[in-house]
């Protein structure tokens, strides 16, 4: 496929949606709260799990961004969470399953399988209700809310720099493959490899990766200069948010609550 049909794009889907509706404040607090809720629980809570997955589902339906959308796009927690996989072997109690690997014994435990699953479970819920709150909240509106719930201005500024970056990044990255492919010719027999060794490929790559750094470090930089000339402090000024309604704090208090109680109950039974 051809560069120019790369395409890196914001999340945020513009759609109307009762989610879409909601005050940026509530769905950032909503997000927190599921995130710690679900990092609080403790391991082998299939039935706050459970909860957590249906009201997740169920607020990706009403956002219309669609569940299939949601759980393609959560999938990318997965490869993260085999840096767990040796507490499958490691964790403490009786082997569950013992099967030989050359001249060892490998003894897979039922509490590392717990654990695993559990850490597997939570991940992929906490980047589901991430995708829901950054595809139905601009950017821009995310960071206002983040600094009406007190996140310091710092740390805000900081976000904001690094989403704008990824942009410069791969917009750089684009016209450097453009001009790869511009002084580059397609070989006419069909089957004939291209280039030279794969040392020599990883040589050429590694060139372009720190020559993309460097062009995008110094595009940066005048990019901040140019905002600092016109005023940028690391303050983002918008118009005043209004206190929130009986329509935003319903959902607010009503999702706190269901939280509170996903999080005794997983303490509990």
């Amino acid at each position: 496929m051809s560069v120019t049909h790369f395409h890196f794009h914001d999340p945020y889907q513009p759609l109307d949606s009762p989610i879409h509706r909601l005050d940026p404040r509530v769905k950032l607090i909503l997000a927190l709260g599921f995130i710690l809720t679900a990092t609080l629980l403790p391991a082998g809570a299939w039935l706050s799990y459970a909860l957590l997955g249906a009201a997740g589902w169920t607020a990706a339906s009403l956002s219309g961004l669609g569940i299939r959308r949601v759980l393609r796009r959560s999938m990318l927690a997965l490869p993260f969470v085999l840096a767990v996989l040796p507490v499958v072997f490691t964790a403490p109690g009786p082997s569950w399953l013992t099967f030989p690997l050359g001249s060892w014994q490998i003894s897979v435990r039922a509490e590392g399988v717990i654990r695993f699953l559990s850490v597997l479970l939570k991940s992929w819920l906490s980047l589901q209700i991430a995708v829901i709150m950054v595809g139905t909240t601009a950017f821009p509106d995310l960071l206002a809310a983040m600094r009406a719930i007190g996140i310091p201005r710092f740390l805000v500024m900081t976000f904001g720099l690094m989403w704008r970056y990824l942009f410069v990044l791969v917009d750089e990255a684009i016209r450097m493959l453009r001009a790869r492919e511009a002084r580059s010719v397609a070989p006419e027999a069909s089957g004939r490899r291209v280039g030279g060794t794969l040392t020599w490929r990883a040589q050429v790559t590694g060139q372009m990766v720190g020559t993309l750094f460097l062009r995008t470090l110094e595009r940066g930089e005048r990019i901040y200069m140019a905002m600092v000339a016109r005023g940028y402090d690391g303050e983002v000024r918008m118009l005043f948010m209004p206190s929130l309604s009986r329509h935003d704090l319903v959902p607010l208090v009503g999702g706190l609550l269901f939280l509170l109680g996903v999080l005794l109950l997983g303490w509990v039974f």
